[in-house]
């Protein structure tokens, strides 16, 4: 496992200290002691658990095997599994192919992998569970109330959730003061964002571990307060949502929206081949808790949106969605559906 230099994080903080006037009254040295007494000793976490073998979880599993942790998947289906250890391979080759990591971290990688059908298996010896299933406060209920039964008292748990609570998640369990957000961005091994979201209860000492945890990912934790959406899903979505709407009232056609997003705002991809790129079903979703927790009609989804998720039309998951997709290809054109 990569270990932090503590050494170096100690320095950085003592420079934070140093440029802030309001704490030259107390010596340095003592406020770096009260920081560190605040933190748990990452040196410490081994053994991670991501519960879900989806998009995210196969992403994040990636991202901590790299990094020399010990990672068991659990799913609840093993061709679940067999899929997320296969797309963890073709991406870790692709990046060896890129020279961006060698072929000994490739191996150590999937070496570092376990998968299990079995959560009491799973769960045993956690240090950090990442929770990373469907987006519904019901399947995470009952979830979290499983992980709080089989996981050591010790474990912290997280949820890779993209606008439920994590103060309501924390409520599930006997531990709310171990409970925080780890919100990964999509794709998860090139995404530098993690949102750390704190719940009512987190503890703080829990907080600043994981921050330091995503600093030995190498990736950018920046946190944002516990409300529907956070940050990134709370801007993101309804623009999102915006876009559906803009082409349900026949404003303009797909390939149209997305070019005018992508030439005016300079967003690397379209609204509408970003919806389908997430999943239309995880859109509809975060749309849907933004509505209920927000109570303001702006949340509310498109019908369009909700057609689509009615229709299994999810976007590349299932290879259509407001584009349809080629397999082996990377090649899409926009949905005979839309079509004039």
């Amino acid at each position: 496992m990569v270990n932090i230099k503590r050494d170096s994080i100690k320095m950085q903080i003592v420079n934070n200290f140093n440029g802030k006037k309001s704490n030259q009254q107390y010596p340095v040295e003592r406020r770096l002691e009260s920081f560190l007494h605040l933190l748990i000793d990452i040196k410490m976490i081994k053994n991670i658990t991501v519960i879900g073998a989806g998009t995210m979880g196969n992403g994040i599993v990636q991202v901590f095997a790299s990094h020399g942790y010990a990672v068991t998947i659990c799913d609840i289906l093993e061709t679940n599994l067999e899929t997320a250890l296969q797309t963890i391979a073709n991406n870790l080759e692709r990046r060896v192919k890129k020279d961006i990591i060698t072929e000994a971290v490739k191996q150590n990688a999937l070496k570092n992998i376990i998968t299990t059908t079995q959560l009491a298996k799973a769960l045993k010896d956690a240090d950090i569970v990442v929770e990373a299933i469907t987006e519904n406060v019901g399947a995470k209920q009952k979830l979290f109330q499983q992980l709080d039964i089989h996981c050591k008292p010790s474990c912290i748990l997280t949820s890779n959730t993209s606008s439920i609570s994590i103060t309501k998640l924390g409520g599930f369990t006997n531990r709310p003061a171990q409970v925080i957000g780890m919100h990964f961005m999509n794709p998860v091994p090139v995404m530098s964002l993690v949102e750390i979201i704190s719940g009512l209860l987190t503890d703080v000492k829990v907080k600043n571990t994981i921050i330091e945890l995503v600093h030995a990912l190498e990736k950018t934790p920046v946190e944002a307060n516990d409300y529907p959406g956070f940050v990134a899903n709370r801007i993101l979505m309804p623009m999102i949502n915006e876009a559906i709407h803009t082409l349900n009232d026949g404003v303009a056609e797909i390939q149209a929206i997305d070019q005018i997003m992508k030439l005016g705002m300079a967003h690397p991809m379209g609204p509408l081949e970003l919806a389908d790129f997430i999943g239309l079903d995880v859109c509809l979703s975060i749309m849907q808790v933004l509505h209920l927790d927000m109570g303001e009609a702006k949340y509310a989804p498109c019908p369009l949106l909700v057609k689509m998720v009615d229709a299994k039309l999810l976007g590349v998951k299932t290879k259509q969605g407001f584009y349809q997709y080629i397999d082996g290809s990377k090649d899409k054109k926009p949905s005979n559906l839309f079509a004039k």
